[in-house]
């Protein structure tokens, strides 16, 4: 198989199979391919050269209903859901045949609670998290018993649990002989739930291998062609508080989400804090309320002293607060504008490429250039539209783009959300770096493995209740899975 973009040979005479009733792993750095080559097999794009065949018989999908009908399913990266609709809305999208809208809504409830991933058939889009949002595609494509299902980073924001309780159903589908092509980059999972692995890098194939025959270094050293670099912690000490959060409550605008209740946090500077939580318990809404999307009350949030709980998102991004939140496509970035018209949306004022109302556009282009360059981002250029960037490529960008800010305070939400080894070490050393030149820094993630690697401190959001804070170091994962399942009682002393 092959597919060239101008300037980018995405896949470059690709040859592989996935066999009946295999988990098989296609695994690359971001950019590798993967995703070119997934959308042939789904109809979404069209190959220049080569062949498929699916049970034997030739398959050349001219759209993905057509690869439906042929018993293909996909789950994306980027979620194909249409935010006005409700669940068994977009569910219904996806059939072509569709049941009855009671009947639908009970087999979603069914399906959902039967494989660990409820979901009410009834909520928007627009209200649910990512993880949730996640909940929808998979069970999606669950109701099409398909003959070979593809997945695309489906873990990437679900927790430990779900995560198990996902390959749970992805073994019996197997056994049943259903084939699942896998893409993810977690190794680990890898390792422990595929039966073979295709591994790319620069649009070809250049290794396959049984994952569970090999380390994750291995298989990590295999998609980059060399070894991982390891993650520098030293030199990094804890100065004054940057950023206070005093009991913060806030609703939930829409009537469905999560409501904050009483969060209070501390940040100094250099210290980067950890904050846990199962999809869908506030860190959106936190994330929200910390970038100026929700309005508090001023004194609620307070940087270097100063109230900004009724600031805006603008006014706090010059006083040094800024945020990378989880929906990178649509909400950190917007998919049809340039990488350069996307420095804009946060770093006009911080990089003046705005002066005077007018956008500086040589200024704006060298900037976006210089994201490209610090954070490894494949793309042919600053000119390219984001929605044309993997999805790892773009986190990068996102990334990079708050981070060569210098910001006082800097907030993520996921930030290694379905980027590759190598790139997620980049990510990681960089926020390390961040907090090393004196920033603070606050890490909303689902990973926990990412979570014990970088936050000096951890604190987890359940409810919309935060934790009491304690130290990382020593903290065990059944200490973690109490504070998760929502022990927000734990005594100062213990910290």
């Amino acid at each position: 198989m092959g597919k060239s973009y101008p300037g980018v040979r995405a896949n470059d005479d690709v040859s592989f199979a996935v066999l009946q009733g295999e988990i098989h792993a296609l695994l690359g750095e971001n950019g590798a391919g993967k995703s070119t080559l997934v959308k042939m097999i789904y109809g979404l794009v069209r190959p220049d050269q080569g062949q498929m065949a699916l049970n034997g018989q030739p398959h050349h999908p001219t759209d993905p209903r057509e690869a439906r009908a042929s018993g293909v399913a996909m789950v994306f990266q980027h979620f194909s859901l249409f935010d006005a609709l409700t669940v068994a809305e977009n569910i219904a999208l996806g059939m072509e045949h569709p049941p009855p809208r009671r009947e639908l809504a009970a087999r979603i409830t069914t399906v959902s609670h039967e494989f660990g991933l409820p979901l009410n058939p009834s909520r928007r889009i627009a209200t649910l998290s990512a993880g949730e949002r996640q909940r929808v595609e998979i069970i999606r494509c669950l109701l099409q018993n398909p003959r070979l299902l593809i997945m695309d980073e489906p873990t990437s924001v679900l927790t430990p649990q779900e995560a198990e309780l996902l390959f749970a159903t992805l073994r019996k589908l197997a056994d049943q002989g259903t084939a699942i092509l896998y893409i993810s980059h977690k190794l680990e999972e890898i390792r422990a739930h595929c039966d073979r692995a295709t591994i790319l890098r620069g649009g070809k194939v250049v290794d396959s291998c049984n994952p569970r025959a090999h380390s994750a270094r291995e298989l990590a050293a295999m998609m980059v062609g060399g070894e991982m670099r390891l993650i520098d912690r030293t030199g990094r000490q804890a100065g004054d508080v940057l950023l206070q959060v005093n009991d913060l409550s806030l609703p939930v605008p829409t009537g469905e989400g999560t409501a904050l209740k009483n969060v209070s946090l501390s940040l100094r500077a250099g210290e980067i804090l950890g904050i846990g939580g199962v999809a869908g318990n506030g860190q959106e809404e936190l994330l929200a309320a910390l970038s100026g999307e929700m309005r508090s009350a001023a004194a609620a949030v307070t940087l270097d002293g100063k109230p900004l709980g009724a600031a805006s998102p603008e006014q706090r991004r010059k006083a040094g607060l800024l945020t990378a939140p989880e929906d990178r496509l649509g909400h950190a970035a917007v998919p049809d504008f340039s990488l350069t018209e996307n420095t804009l949306l946060t770093a006009g004022t911080r990089k003046e490429l705005v002066r005077n109302g007018l956008i500086d556009h040589k200024a704006a282009k060298s900037y976006a250039e210089q994201v490209i360059k610090d954070f490894d981002v494949r793309t042919p250029g600053p000119g390219t539209a984001a929605r044309a960037l993997s999805g790892g490529n773009l986190q990068k960008f996102v990334i990079g783009r708050e981070v060569l800010q210098t910001p006082r305070v800097l907030v993520v939400n996921q930030p290694t959300w379905g980027v590759d080894a190598g790139a997620a070490a980049a990510v990681r050393q960089a926020l390390l770096d961040l907090a090393r030149a004196g920033a603070g820094v606050i890490v909303i993630s689902q990973d926990l493995d990412e979570l014990l690697e970088l936050s000096d401190r951890f604190c987890a959001l359940n409810e919309g209740r935060l934790s009491a804070p304690r130290p990382t170091e020593g903290l065990t994962l059944d200490e973690i899975g109490l504070m998760l399942g929502g022990a927000h009682g734990m005594e100062v002393a213990s910290i």
